[in-house]
């Protein structure tokens, strides 16, 4: 394609995936007002509400005040004070990200690729810029900065993975400089990104297994919450997409529940694997699958990262023993067994800052885990599995050799 043809797609492209992510939510909101409210309330309305929720979404903060009919109907206290809404609904930001990885494995094949992602990157930092400025009310107030700056980077961050492999002049002279360099250390930084990142995932991937058991086992108390909220039929598909799109961030409090410190739902609580303290929870069903007790494997949990660590300690050590002519790795594999262990505890601890936030007033303005201490538990615990791993075919034991025959 010619430049202003690829220029032109990926505009309408981005559109889209903007247009999609708000229509999501207003299709449902919009059916609500008018089988549920009969179009006695502007539609405008729902408008800003379907724009805040993609919004917050994408990790943007927003200040609510409500008034005083709306606060009691609610049973919220302090009307006159606002709260912040920080707690990402991040299935919305997931979307978007990938969503960025399609295309930019699309503009591959292109040879104005470059063009196209910036063009793209821009349409989606200028309509959330136009969206944030339909949803701003006195009651309701993103904030206008974070709008312009985070659904972008969501989607410069697909980007930026799925265009991971393409050629360009950059990239060749990139990996030219990478094969003639010194190669123990571009070898073990290669290993320990690759360890780091992968015991990440496997985590990931574990408390993704953990969450879908905990719903599976809490079934009945979900079903429960739900029947006692009575929001109706489309105020249930409602709660329901909500919820929908709060997983990814369900699971990141699973995967901090694994690695130990937990997760709060409000100030004061604790949910981790060798203590459990809840007060009253809001009305969400799928909190109904949180667990009431304590882990019966208390400190036993642990060893999921550890393991995970040391696994892919054992992936990366036979490149890191090629760069080494054969030799163990020893000081190398603690070297980079540290440097994984860094990028582990970053990478997790991040996961935690994005599944943290303020989800209302009072108490719920500390929910999720702590970022800090989840990262540094990730570091220690990467740290003992990924040394262990890199290490442990540097040990070897002398076989015994066999007696020479006597005549």
């Amino acid at each position: 394609m010619t430049r202003r043809l690829t220029a032109l797609m990926s505009a309408l492209e981005a559109l889209l995936i903007v247009g999609i992510g708000v229509a999501v939510p207003l299709s449902i909101l919009t059916i609500m007002w008018a089988a549920q409210f009969g179009f006695q309330i502007d539609w405008v309305v729902f408008w800003r509400a379907a724009v805040v929720i993609w919004l917050v979404g994408h990790g943007v903060d927003v200040t609510f005040q409500l008034d005083a009919q709306t606060a009691l109907a609610l049973g919220v206290t302090g009307v006159g004070e606002p709260f912040l809404v920080s707690l990402a609904l991040s299935g919305f930001a997931l979307c978007t990200a990938l969503a960025g990885v399609v295309m930019a494995r699309r503009l591959r094949r292109e040879p104005h690729r470059v063009l196209g992602e910036l063009v793209a990157l821009t349409t989606v930092v200028v309509l959330s810029g136009l969206l944030v400025l339909t949803a701003s009310t006195e009651g309701v107030l993103p904030s206008r900065w974070q709008a312009l700056l985070f659904p972008g980077l969501v989607f410069g961050l697909g980007l930026a993975i799925g265009s991971i492999g393409a050629t360009n002049p950059a990239r060749v002279r990139l990996r030219r400089m990478i094969a003639e360099g010194p190669q123990p250390w571009i070898a073990a930084g290669g290993a320990a990104l690759r360890a780091g990142l992968g015991t990440v995932a496997t985590v990931i991937v574990a408390a993704s297994v953990v969450t879908t058991l905990a719903l599976v086992v809490g079934y009945g108390q979900v079903i429960a919450l739900y029947e006692s909220v009575q929001a109706g039929v489309l105020g249930g598909i409602a709660l329901t997409a909500a919820q929908l799109a709060l997983v990814p961030t369900l699971v990141i409090w699973a995967a901090s529940w694994l690695v130990g410190p937990g997760f709060a739902v409000g100030a004061g609580s604790t949910v981790s694997p060798i203590a459990t303290t809840l007060g009253p929870l809001p009305a969400v069903p799928v909190l109904g699958a949180l667990p009431l007790e304590p882990s019966p494997l208390g400190f036993m949990t642990l060893i999921v990262p550890v393991l995970a660590a040391f696994i892919a300690g054992l992936a990366v050590r036979p490149r890191l023993v090629a760069a080494l002519d054969g030799e163990p790795p020893r000081w190398w594999g603690l070297g980079t067994a540290a440097l994984a262990a860094l990028i582990a505890g970053g990478a997790m601890g991040f996961l935690a800052f994005v599944g943290a936030g303020a989800a209302g007033p009072g108490r719920l303005a500390e929910v999720g885990p702590d970022p800090v201490t989840v990262g540094l538990w990730m570091f220690v615990e990467t740290l003992i599995g990924a040394s262990l791993g890199l290490l442990a075919g540097g040990v070897r034991v002398a076989r015994p050799q066999p007696l020479a025959r006597t005549r």
